[in-house]
């Protein structure tokens, strides 16, 4: 099977695998026989808002638990999303020969308004309120901290009980907010030797997994350049929250190694050059239009092909989108078990400062901001 020309049986076969060559070098712990995980899911604020039906909690983490009801998933979701938990998230139809996981369970849910999180108590059965972060990662194994549309400024108080206690932690993104912020909660995990991962779902698509094998494999020649887009009407912050995903499709493709940013910006669209010291630069796309709704685009340009993709499998974007996050919460929790980082910090790092250098780029006339000036 070639490595970009997938069928569903090698999807499948993928799924079951695990996580696909980005495992860290860190010695690894032997998963526990019979052991269930405990997971703690935290939900971030916008600015102190909460996130009442926050997707990162609420289609993310379900992959963790073994039960929905989904009598309470559609009283309390949009219909959309509602329609997509009956026919496809908990459908055993498309759940990879994998799902539900039989070592997971998610037993408390905290956000800073506690009246919010009973609704997912509700939706996901067993699941508590917990009454403090100090409480609640006394009972759980591990923390799952998701973010839809936050800036990361609360992320370091959230998850800084969990990694005190040495738990494995999803940290959503933007990670720290600023390459100051990333530093610290980056540092804080090393410090207490807790497992720490913090990812974009455009990690974990069938065709960057795709593109993976097939650089690996080297049949098309090295990768010369890569074109990475996401959808929607750019602005400044939308750019510092959603700009973090062809920020990661970059640096997961391309490795660490950015030297510079420049980042224009015209009516509701903007494009960014990531250059290189070594290579062909990297270009990302804020609101470039596809020609249907697939939410992210990504062409890779390797010396002998280039290789396109979308979200969809077999055209079909709730299935690929299923697929993805189906994947991260796997690749989260392999970590559980395992103790093993899959995702090198020095990535993790580089993705929030090619995203403030382009910030600051596009407040200088887009001139090239070295990411060196943001990493001071």
């Amino acid at each position: 099977m070639s490595p970009v020309n997938p069928t569903r049986r090698g999807i499948l076969l993928s799924a079951a695998a695990g996580t696909l060559g980005c495992i860290a070098a860190a010695p690894a712990a032997e998963p526990e026989p019979g052991k269930v995980y405990r997971i703690g899911v935290i939900s971030a604020s916008i600015r102190g808002k909460p996130q009442p039906r926050n997707g990162h909690t609420w289609h993310f983490a379900q992959y963790l638990h073994p039960a929905v009801d989904l009598d309470v998933i559609q009283k309390y979701m949009d219909p959309g999303s509602a329609t997509m938990f009956r026919t496809m998230l908990r459908d055993p139809k498309f759940n990879f020969d994998q799902l539900p996981f039989p070592d997971t369970r998610i037993t408390h849910y905290y956000d800073a308004d506690p009246k919010v999180a009973v609704a997912y108590t509700e939706a996901f059965p067993g699941v508590q309120v917990a009454s403090s972060l100090e409480a609640m990662v006394d009972e759980v194994d591990a923390i799952w901290m998701g973010d839809a549309s936050g800036f990361g400024d609360d992320h370091f108080d959230l998850v800084a009980p969990g990694l005190q206690k040495g738990l494995p932690t999803f940290c959503d993104k933007p990670i720290g907010g600023t390459v100051a912020g990333t530093r610290k909660i980056l540092g804080f995990a090393r410090q207490h030797k807790a497992p720490l991962m913090s990812s974009s779902l455009f990690r974990h698509e069938w065709g960057t997994e795709a593109a993976i094998r097939a650089r690996d494999a080297g049949e098309f020649g090295p990768i010369l350049y890569i074109i990475a887009g996401v959808e929607g009407g750019f602005s400044p912050d939308g750019w510092v929250v959603y700009g973090q995903h062809p920020s990661w499709t970059v640096v997961t493709l391309l490795g660490t190694g950015a030297d510079a940013v420049s980042l224009y910006a015209r009516e509701n669209q903007s494009h960014a050059m990531v250059t290189y010291k070594d290579r062909m630069p990297a270009e990302i796309w804020f609101g470039r239009p596809g020609a249907q709704r697939e939410y992210n685009h990504t062409a890779v340009h390797f010396a002998k092909k280039r290789y396109e993709y979308a979200p969809s499998i077999e055209g079909n974007f709730a299935y690929g989108h299923h697929y993805q996050m189906f994947r991260m919460a796997a690749t989260f929790r392999q970590m559980i078990k395992t103790r093993r980082e899959p995702i090198p910090h020095a990535e993790i790092l580089e993705v929030t400062a090619i995203v403030q250098a382009g910030a600051r780029s596009l407040k200088e006339r887009s001139r090239y901001v070295e990411l060196a000036e943001v990493m001071a």
